[in-house]
């Protein structure tokens, strides 16, 4: 079977597009069977001015009306490729979308989540995608390959292997890898060499890989006469290509075989990954560089803060920002837009449980230090199952300064947790007294009413939240009670800056989640196991009778307090879950609250 050919034009045209014409009609004999890969990009997206090729990069820039051009007179014999590697290339790939056979990612980008969720809006259901996975270990393949597959609707996935070192020496081809891709992944192989463009092994190495199950093969190609100023290295004239065609697609080639193997058989035993390819992509691939202004406290996020830039400043990649957020560290000082983050910018988050509580309530006077069994009150309920939480460094009752209040000092539950008191109406205000005498950087935000506040929902939302390098995490549904929110001290910060005047602070998330123009918000569906529908907080006589029957159900029972032992329990018991089922949280069902509460937090822009 006869291979697909690919045509790479690279960057021989060194910014001409009369040379690109050339090209495209010297080699227009090629029709059938063959491609022409171009590589549109903008300068100022895909480097910074720092780095040493960014001028080339200037130089090298077609705006899109020549891409459109360059791309109609190309597609008159043969099939258009894209290399996508910024928002500009998938700008050329969106305005040319009926000409485009395929798309391909080099491995230097396959870390950018930006253009992956720019890939997203198109469909790609017709389109063949192609990877290069040069320089990179079998299990961070399949990590990139997973990605794409799960968030592109790609018709056809393709591994390439090959890698530019101008020109890349024949031991660094590669082509040893063909037979280990197709026996791990049983996907299409694409073979690039990059070898000296003058070589008879540029001819022949083709030939190999192709014997060898490369379905798709690609070469660099530029015109006959004077050399290219750029990527001439590996790039073959008209004649030399014209041999690689006439060989590659011999009728007799499969009986060659073995005399190909013979004379490249060194480069069969040789390792999956070489020092060479690896040093390449160090030089080439995309670092993590801000695209705004941060500050101090705030979580990075990977698909929001920044862009993915070549540069010659030494930055953290993407998996070690990653890593840095898996375990919970935020930034330790200001950084500007533009800038690449190192790992002494980040320091581990001081995070804390805060417990809002008041003893004034009308429905059921003085709640919290209710007794929910022989040896607790609601609030000590409420700080025993908060202290279960993993992760958490302090753990805090807030109340007011007021005389009614100060008796909940005799309600802490344990000498650990801190007693704090502060203004009696600005609930925002009282969290940042406490967050800033503290330094604080992340609060898991949680009433007192709130007695079965699970272990398990917190640190599914802390991870959540580190991971998006959110401001606000809270989940979109979960039983009354516990639907804790986790919040950024930077972020209560901007609320104050913007709302001097909180009167209704008690209801501090809306303050958030009411202005998403300021704030990474993210809610998310927690594990539909931890979902129910059950009223457990507590705020009518009946929700502490229920509050009472589940406590006595722990005690005689002897289970250990989790959220599948408490859901089991009721659910098994549907007439004790039922005790409380209708009463009604008041400012969700209160349209005039509703209304007052969207008012008093939104912004006016």
């Amino acid at each position: 079977m006869k291979p697909y050919i690919i045509l790479e034009i690279a960057n021989t045209h060194a910014g001409d597009k009369n040379y690109v014409f050339k090209l495209l009609e010297e080699y227009s004999v090629y029709k059938e069977n063959y491609g022409i890969k171009f590589q549109p990009f903008k300068y100022d997206e895909i480097a910074r001015e720092d780095y040493e090729w960014y001028p080339v990069y200037q130089t090298l820039f077609f705006d899109e009306q020549t891409w459109k051009s360059i791309i109609d007179k190309a597609g008159e014999t043969k099939g258009i490729w894209i290399d996508v590697s910024n928002a500009y290339s998938v700008k050329i790939l969106k305005n040319n979308f009926d000409k485009i056979k395929g798309i391909k990612f080099q491995a230097s980008i396959l870390d950018n989540i930006l253009l992956i969720k720019e890939l997203k809006t198109v469909d790609l259901s017709n389109k063949t995608v192609i990877i290069n996975i040069a320089s990179l270990e079998m299990d961070v393949i399949r990590r990139h390959l997973t990605y794409i597959q799960e968030n592109l609707n790609a018709k056809n996935i393709v591994l390439q292997i090959g890698f530019q070192d101008y020109p890349t020496q024949l031991i660094h081809s590669g082509i040893s890898k063909i037979e280990v891709l197709k026996k791990e992944f049983n996907l299409p192989i694409s073979f690039a060499d990059h070898i000296d463009g003058t070589h008879e092994d540029a001819i022949d190495l083709p030939v190999l890989a192709h014997l060898m199950g490369s379905e798709i093969i690609e070469k660099h190609v530029m015109c006959r006469g004077e050399k290219a100023k750029y990527d001439h290295f590996s790039s073959v004239v008209p004649d030399a290509f014209k041999n690689l065609v006439s060989k590659i697609t011999d009728p007799t080639l499969s009986s060659k075989k073995q005399d190909y193997i013979k004379k490249y058989i060194e480069l069969m035993a040789q390792p999956f990954l070489n020092d060479r390819e690896i040093e390449y992509y160090r030089k080439t691939a995309m670092k993590p560089t801000l695209c705004r202004d941060m500050y101090k406290g705030q979580i990075v996020s990977l698909e929001f803060d920044v862009n993915y830039k070549r540069t010659n400043e030494d930055g953290l990649d993407i998996e070690s920002i990653k890593e840095l957020n898996k375990n919970y560290n935020l930034l330790s000082a200001q950084k500007k837009d533009g800038e690449v983050l190192k790992a002494t910018d980040f320091k581990k988050a001081k995070i804390a449980s805060i417990i809002a509580c008041r003893l004034k309530s009308n429905r059921l006077p003085q709640k919290a230090i209710l007794k929910v069994n022989d040896e607790l009150s609601s609030v000590e309920l409420c700080i025993k199952n908060s202290m279960l939480f993993k992760n958490v460094d302090y753990t805090i009752l807030a109340t007011s300064t007021t005389e009614e209040d100060s008796e909940l000092k005799n309600y802490t539950y344990k000498k650990e947790v801190i007693f704090h008191t502060g203004h009696p109406e600005d609930v925002i205000q009282r969290y940042l007294d406490v967050i800033n005498k503290l330094d604080i950087d992340v609060i898991v935000r949680i009433t007192a009413d709130m007695p079965y506040v699970s272990e398990e929902i917190v640190d599914y939302l802390l991870n959540s939240h580190f991971e998006t390098g959110a401001d606000y995490t809270a989940p979109n549904k979960a039983a009354i009670g516990q639907g804790v929110q986790i919040i950024n001290a930077s972020a209560l910060r901007k609320v104050r800056e913007y709302f001097p005047v909180s009167d209704y602070s008690e209801y501090m998330n809306a303050y958030i989640f009411n202005n998403p123009s300021l704030f990474k918000i993210n809610e998310i569906d927690l594990p539909k196991e931890w979902i129910r529908d059950y009223r457990l907080t507590l705020d009518y006589p009946e929700d502490l009778e229920l509050i009472k029957e589940i406590e006595k159900h722990f005690k005689i029972s002897g289970a250990k307090y989790n959220i599948k032992n408490l859901f089991d329990f009721l659910d098994n018991n549907p007439k004790i879950a039922s005790i409380n089922k209708d009463r009604s949280l008041i400012y969700k069902v209160d349209p005039e609250l509703i209304r007052t509460i969207k008012s008093k937090t939104t912004l006016v822009v």
